[in-house]
C-alpha cells in the first residue's frame, strides 16, 4: 500500500514536470489525479483546441492522451529518470465541443527498458455527463532527467 507521503511525492514529481511543458500550459491542461501507475489530466474546451467545425481537435486529444500515459509511466520510473514516448496509437470514438476532456493514463507493463501504457479520454459535459472520446496505447522509454 502506498503512503500519503509517497503519493504526495509522486504528485509533486508529475506537477513539476507538467509545469515545464509549454504546450500543456498554453492549452490549460490541469493535473487531477496522481497515484502509482495512473494519472488523470483535464483539458478545458477553448478556441485553442478546436478544429474547423468547432469540436475538440484530434491533435489536442492525442496530446492529452500522450501526456496522461507518459505521466502514468513517470510514476513508476526510477528517480532521476524521465520518460519519452516511442510510439502511440489512438482511436477516436466521438467528437465533442464544450465542457472538457479528461484523460486517464494507466501503466499496463513497467519494464526496465520500456513502459507500456493505455489512456482513456472522456468528454465531460457542463452537466457532468461523461462520454467516451478516445482510447490510446503507448510505448515509452525511461531517459535520464537533464534538468
Amino acid at each position: 500500500m502506498t503512503s500519503t507521503t509517497d503519493t504526495e511525492a509522486l504528485r509533486l514529481r508529475v506537477q513539476s514536470s507538467l509545469d515545464r511543458q509549454g504546450m500543456m500550459q498554453q492549452l490549460g491542461v490541469r493535473l487531477l489525479v496522481v497515484a502509482p501507475g495512473t494519472v488523470t489530466l483535464a483539458l478545458p474546451y477553448s478556441e485553442r483546441v478546436t478544429q474547423q467545425q468547432g469540436g475538440f481537435h484530434g491533435g489536442a486529444m492525442g496530446a492529452l492522451a500522450d501526456i496522461a500515459g507518459g505521466y502514468a509511466a513517470l510514476t513508476v520510473a526510477p528517480e532521476g529518470m524521465e520518460v519519452t514516448t516511442v510510439e502511440y496509437k489512438i482511436n477516436f470514438l466521438a467528437a465533442f465541443r464544450g465542457g472538457e476532456l479528461q484523460a486517464t493514463g494507466l501503466v499496463t507493463k513497467a519494464g526496465k527498458r520500456i513502459i507500456v501504457t493505455t489512456a482513456e479520454v472522456v468528454h465531460v459535459a457542463a452537466d457532468g455527463k461523461r462520454s467516451d472520446c478516445a482510447v490510446m496505447q503507448q510505448t515509452l522509454v525511461p531517459v535520464p532527467k537533464t534538468y
